[in-house]
């Protein structure tokens, strides 16, 4: 991995010229104020249409087990993302994150995939920046089994309705690579990305307030495969 330094102000418009040119922000810690810009040599992605849906976990999307919402609850997500968890004591979003990503989200740049309870408890869910037909994953985090799994499918289900393109998961973990996200060289990604980010996508292709079921979601990630 290749870091390009320390930055002292990043603004949101900043911030979407950097992911467009393959480069995104992180802090050491939570508690670390200071960001620096990263720039892997190796780039983790989720190819739209090589998801890995086992079959218990198409068995839990269907059931619509969790309540699914898109952009309801971004102060949720992020915090969900930032908290502590099994393997994970600490995480890079600090406060200037938070921020950053707050206000990409009120310029509709940023979105929330959110699964929730019957009950009204929110139990997991993920984050990303979207340009173009690109979709760039920040984080997940779940409080309930395989809670992140299932807005991980529901977000593939929206990018590939949506006409999107890239998925990107900026590195791949053990845990990421069961679920098909793989590696490729940072100049293979610049490619991938540069056309991406030239064409259009729509992420509210299924409106923002309109259920979609477990079934409607792994028919779309599925669409095209024998």
């Amino acid at each position: 991995m290749s870091n390009a330094g320390q930055s002292p102000e990043i603004t949101p418009q900043l911030l979407l010229r950097a992911y467009s040119i393959g480069m995104f922000p992180m802090a050491e810690g939570a508690d670390d104020p200071t960001l620096f810009w990263v720039d892997p040599d190796e780039r983790g992605i989720f190819p739209l249409e090589a998801l890995k849906v086992s079959r218990s976990l198409a068995k839990l999307v269907r059931s619509d087990r969790f309540v699914v919402k898109v952009d309801h609850d971004f102060e949720g997500v992020i915090e969900g993302c930032a908290s502590a968890a099994t393997g994970r004591p600490d995480t890079w979003i600090n406060d200037r994150i938070r921020k950053l990503y707050g206000d990409l989200f009120g310029m509709g740049f940023v979105h929330t995939i959110e699964t929730w309870t019957p009950e009204g408890e929110l139990v997991g869910g993920l984050y990303g920046v979207a340009i173009g037909a690109a979709f760039f994953g920040e984080s997940m985090f779940h409080r309930a089994t395989d809670a992140s799994k299932m807005a991980l499918v529901h977000l593939v289900a929206r990018l590939r309705a949506g006409g999107f393109e890239l998925l990107d998961t900026q590195f791949v973990t053990p845990h990421l690579a069961t679920l098909g996200a793989i590696e490729i060289p940072r100049d293979a990604y610049l490619v991938a990305l540069d056309a991406a980010i030239g064409r259009r996508a729509d992420f509210f292709h299924w409106p923002k307030k309109q259920p979609v079921s477990g079934v409607q979601a792994l028919a779309a990630v599925m669409a095209g495969r024998d």
